[in-house]
């Protein structure tokens, strides 16, 4: 089973626009590579984007997405049906139950094409939700159900919510985001100083860090809320502020002194580098690729108790496990560990350890190798 396949990715949107799902598809194609898995990625194309063009060593194919919601959904589907056919994949891979896994079944009626699709998040804000809340929605759930030969879920909270929905456990694969433990890894006291310097970040004040979409769900709200009182507590912390979003210029207006927002950062891995502590208060998540590799880099995390951190987080054994829109659990767990420079080092290579063997990105990449070579022999 180590003979070269192709296998078409479909996902809404990728390079330049960054979000998890991108980086982590972008972080997989070379280790699938040195597994013989030849990758093409078919996206949506936003303009100003070239139509085709490579993206490390990987063909990128953007489809034209005119009109209103609706009709550009259908045109994604028809256009890559139509490269589709020209490619021919062994296997599609779907990222997301929506227009991507939509496509992918399309695809399967013609050609009979296995499909493996993620799903990308779950809860309120997750695919089946939105699924359930779209014209025909129960009929597309359906659909999906009959033809896609695999789902990947990224969390327990993700697989329970496919149970319910009728699909077999022998379909529910668990393979979670992967991380480049050697690319996001802890420095020496001496090099975070270097680092911190060349960031223009303060060289001695305790730092926290978030990093993802300034989104309402992520609710970074809630950490300029109480980051006064942390200040109170610990005069000289400083939180740093990765991303960009819809909620930004909000956000933006209502911080406080002792808070820095980048922007978009392409290389993120220094600025984990010279943290003390990663927060993510979000009420919603499917598997964030931030904290994987905040957890990689050796930093204490804390997060809700939401998506796939519950999996990952041990509450007072790798980092804090909070409920989530709880700020005052927030408040206290970011207090605590600003204030506990052993603890935050006890916790953080804990972290460390679980990534590198249980979510290192050859890991990941092996676990789909398998899975396509499953869902091919299956099918033949």
């Amino acid at each position: 089973m180590n003979d070269r396949i192709c296998v078409a990715m479909l996902i809404q949107r990728y390079y330049p626009h960054i979000g998890g799902a991108e980086r982590q598809l972008a972080a997989l194609a070379p280790p699938l590579d040195k597994l013989n898995v030849e990758l093409h990625i078919i996206t949506r194309r936003d303009p100003g984007l070239a139509r085709f063009e490579y993206i490390g060593h990987v063909p990128v194919h953007r489809l034209p997405i005119p009109g209103p919601k609706p009709f550009a959904s259908l045109m994604y589907t028809l256009t890559a049906l139509r490269l589709l056919r020209q490619l021919r994949p062994h296997v599609i891979h779907a990222h997301e139950l929506l227009s991507p896994a939509t496509t992918a079944v399309a695809a399967k009626r013609r050609w009979g094409t296995p499909i493996v699709a993620k799903v990308l998040r779950g809860g309120d804000l997750g695919d089946l939700a939105k699924l359930r809340n779209k014209p025909l929605g129960a009929k597309r759930i359906t659909s999906l159900r009959q033809h896609i030969d695999a789902f990947i879920t990224i969390s327990h909270e993700i697989d329970a919510e496919l149970e319910t929905f009728g699909i077999d456990i022998s379909r529910r694969i668990y393979i979670p985001n992967g991380v480049d433990t050697d690319r996001f890894a802890p420095v020496n006291p001496t090099e975070k100083q270097v680092l911190r310097q060349s960031l223009r970040l303060p060289p001695d004040a305790p730092l926290t860090l978030f990093m993802g979409r300034l989104a309402a769900e992520k609710r970074v709200d809630h950490l300029l809320a109480i980051w006064p009182a942390i200040r109170h507590v610990h005069p000289h912390a400083e939180l740093c502020i990765i991303g960009t979003g819809e909620e930004e210029s909000v956000l933006r207006a209502a911080a406080g002194s002792g808070v820095t927002f980048t922007g978009a950062i392409d290389d993120v891995a220094p600025y984990l580098q010279t943290a003390d502590v990663f927060v993510l208060p979000s009420a919603t998540e499917g598997l964030s690729n931030a904290m994987l590799e905040a957890l990689a880099t050796g930093l204490p995390v804390v997060a809700t108790q939401v998506g796939g951190a519950i999996d990952i987080i041990e509450d007072g054994i790798n980092g804090r496990l909070i409920p989530p829109d709880d700020r005052g659990h927030l408040q206290e767990a970011l207090s605590m560990l600003l204030g506990d420079a052993s603890l935050c080092a006890t916790f953080g290579s804990r972290g460390r350890a679980f990534m590198q063997q249980h979510y290192a990105l050859p890991v990941t990449a092996q676990r789909l190798r398998t899975l396509y070579d499953r869902v091919r022999y299956v099918q033949s």
